[in-house]
């Protein structure tokens, strides 16, 4: 089980944000989501935006802390990364 976070360093809303993703499945990567208490709404194709204030927890709850190109290589060898062109489509 490896669920993966990267630095919040995308700014919207007033705050910075993070991608969390798992390099095994999606229902690896929910039922994480969900036991942190981040809202599926907060779920974007591949991955889920969480705010800097969820970091820390994050974190502390068993996600890996890594780098953002580490986690969109890992999530692109995994085969779960959606493409941009697919995620316009929807």
């Amino acid at each position: 089980m490896t669920v993966l976070i990267d630095p919040p360093t995308w700014p919207a809303h007033d705050t910075l944000w993070s991608h969390l993703v798992s390099d095994e499945s999606y229902a690896e990567l929910h039922a994480f989501a969900a036991r942190a208490g981040v809202p599926r709404r907060a779920f974007d194709h591949d991955h889920y935006d969480v705010p800097l204030a969820k970091y820390d927890e994050l974190v502390a709850a068993g996600a890996s802390a890594v780098s953002g190109r580490e986690l969109v290589l890992r999530l692109i060898r995994s085969g779960l990364r959606v493409a941009q062109r697919d995620k316009r489509a929807h």
